[in-house]
């Protein structure tokens, strides 16, 4: 019989004993409760507001079963140096979610819950999305293998810049810059996240003079040329029109900001992508607002997994040695969530969870920001072939010209592939792999000279915890 009133949700909700299945949703939750709170109330509270409770009993719960449908807060732990912080540990039923849908996940887990009073603050740290969640979903476009084989480029990372400026370029000037890039030896040039289609350059404007410009970068090289030509709009109807111009132009790529469009807007692109043969660069403009601060908010690695369900073949990680918050363990933890077929859970790496993707297409690692030829022995090491790099004011900076700064890092690139297919040691032998390869490289010896005392060697902010 239906008794009305409050009760607490631990009374409910916290069952230490479930041993959660294997198609459950699991998600880890950093959590500081208020201080009146206890962390069992606390953690059952998460579960309960964001499954199938309210602040109340209602009588519409004997409507259904409703333990078939309730999320269970089934293990905590203590972070070690925060007395006032644990990990909730919270399974979710398969059935809580629509399929195909990262929205559907986004709703329910990272919802209401989130302003909760009871709780000071909040973080998504990990999720494990089971393989009966994962194939409902399409994910990326094409992934790295089809797009090797569609650029004909194997055996080294990938190349790109960000034009510079970002902002004020006309659209022929802009077309030009993007020439000088390619020509000088990149694969790819890009649009920056906040190039749209303001007054001084419009999109329909930059798309023909920029594809003129791959398509003379081609002739002049014989390599294969694109530039990820920014669809991001206003509404969902601009966008796949400024999609199909695209295609009508016979660019390969195309690029969207997935945080700020929204993932219903950018899964509806991927599966346009995806019927038209076109690749997608993503980038995540928004994400540092959403993940930086360590105690509230979604982790990045969470905002990775959802975009390779949501379906993108790049997309932006942070480069360890840049100008951008991101530390090498965490990073390289994400770097194998998007190019794995199958991640096991490391404490050391931030994985608390092991992460099964059914084949789903991989995504390429993008490292891009306040990197120049003196990263390119980190970054090879770092993120081996399957990724691009983007010198964006590494190239456009070079004291010669923007065409000689990208065939700098053109050759640094290589000079580096080739040595540590050798065997020889990029940490240990960078500097002196770049000088050698210089020799022969006026461009690349410019490069070094002018940024040779630049770096970014700043605290990080988001650390891993050092767990027992």
């Amino acid at each position: 019989m239906f008794e009305a009133g409050v009760r607490q949700y631990r009374e409910i909700y916290w069952t230490p004993g479930y041993q959660p299945r294997e198609t459950d949703v699991l998600a880890a939750f950093r959590i500081v409760p208020q201080p009146e709170v206890s962390p069992q109330e606390a953690a059952a509270a998460v579960a309960a507001e964001s499954s199938t409770a309210t602040w109340t009993s209602v009588w519409t719960d004997w409507l259904t079963t409703l333990e078939r449908y309730q999320a269970h807060a089934y293990r905590l732990e203590p972070v070690p140096g925060r007395p006032d912080q644990h990990l909730a540990y919270v399974a979710y039923p398969l059935e809580l979610f629509e399929e195909g849908s990262v929205t559907s996940m986004m709703a329910s887990i990272t919802g209401n819950v989130f302003g909760f009073k009871a709780i000071r603050a909040l973080r998504l740290e990990d999720l494990r999305i089971p393989v009966a969640l994962v194939t409902t979903f399409q994910g990326p476009p094409a992934g790295i293998q089809v797009e090797r084989d569609r650029l004909n480029k194997y055996g080294r990372p990938l190349l790109g810049a960000t034009l510079k400026p970002k902002l004020g370029l006309s659209p022929r000037n802009y077309g030009r810059a993007c020439f000088e890039l390619l020509a000088g030896g990149l694969d790819f040039t890009k649009d920056d996240e906040n190039i749209t289609s303001q007054p001084f350059m419009r999109w329909r404007d930059r798309y023909q003079f920029v594809m003129e410009a791959v398509r003379k970068a081609e002739q002049e090289t014989g390599e294969r040329k694109g530039h990820y030509l920014n669809v991001t709009a206003p509404d969902c109807e601009q966008m796949l029109e400024r999609a199909e111009f695209a295609h009508s132009l016979g660019s390969p790529i195309i690029m969207h900001d997935y945080l700020v469009g929204g993932f219903s807007a950018h899964t509806t692109l991927a599966s346009w992508c995806r019927r038209n043969g076109m690749l997608l660069h993503v980038h995540r403009a928004l994400h540092a607002v959403v993940d930086r601060q360590k105690d509230h908010g979604i982790h990045f690695r969470v905002l990775a997994k959802w975009l390779r369900l949501a379906g993108g073949d790049h997309l932006h990680t942070g480069t360890v040695v840049g100008k951008l918050e991101g530390d090498r363990a965490t990073t390289l933890g994400v770097i194998d969530l998007l190019r794995e077929n199958y991640v096991a859970a490391d404490r050391t790496r931030g994985l608390y969870f092991d992460q099964d993707w059914a084949s789903l297409p991989a995504v390429l690692p993008a490292a891009s920001g306040g990197i120049h030829v003196w990263h390119m022995p980190a970054l090879v090491e770092i993120f081996g072939d399957d990724a691009v790099f983007q010198f964006g004011g590494g190239s456009a900076g070079h004291p010669q010209g923007s065409r000689a700064g990208a065939t700098a890092n053109r050759v640094a690139l290589e000079a580096c592939v080739q040595a540590r297919n050798e065997g020889r040691d990029l940490a240990a032998e960078g500097p002196q792999i770049l000088k050698q390869a210089a020799g022969h490289s006026p461009e690349l010896a410019a490069a070094l000279d002018t940024w040779r005392e630049i770096s970014f060697d700043f605290e990080t902010i988001d650390t891993l915890d050092v767990m027992p």
